[in-house]
């Protein structure tokens, strides 16, 4: 054991693997957030809400939009799936965007005005910090 992590630490230095442990474990440590009434199958199905099925959960999603908050980045994609469009701040900030209404991307849509979309701020260590839901892009 002695030999390979000789050989890996002259590779790479330590604090380089301990960063990567870290991120191992919290990626590893991060899990789905259980919700009732929440159907979270069809919001990863249902990609940049073009089927329209997520709107069918929006008033139960206002109520408990806020568990959400100080969760990581994983835990919100292990819920919701990939997020729709991701968009990055300045001060290390990002942006989880999911439609709630059909994306301007959806094929055979008539886009009229901006959809509604939900929208999760996340911090540089990111972990949610705020969640909005409105028509505004961040």
């Amino acid at each position: 054991m002695k030999i390979i992590f000789k050989s890996i630490s002259s590779k790479f230095p330590i604090s380089t693997l301990l960063l990567v442990m870290l991120a191992l474990t919290n990626y590893r440590c991060s899990s789905k957030v259980g919700i009732e009434g929440i159907d979270f199958e069809i919001w990863k199905n249902d990609r940049n809400g073009c089927l329209g099925l997520r709107a069918n959960d929006l008033e139960k999603f206002r109520e408990v939009k806020n568990e959400f908050l100080g969760k990581n980045n994983q835990a919100l994609i292990k819920t919701f799936g990939r997020p729709d469009k991701v968009e990055l701040a300045d001060r290390s900030q990002t942006f989880f965007i999911y439609f709630i209404d059909p994306s301007p991307s959806c094929e055979g849509q008539s886009i009229e005005e901006e959809p509604l979309k939900a929208i999760f701020r996340l911090n540089a260590i990111s972990r949610v910090s705020e969640i909005t839901i409105s028509k505004l892009d961040p």
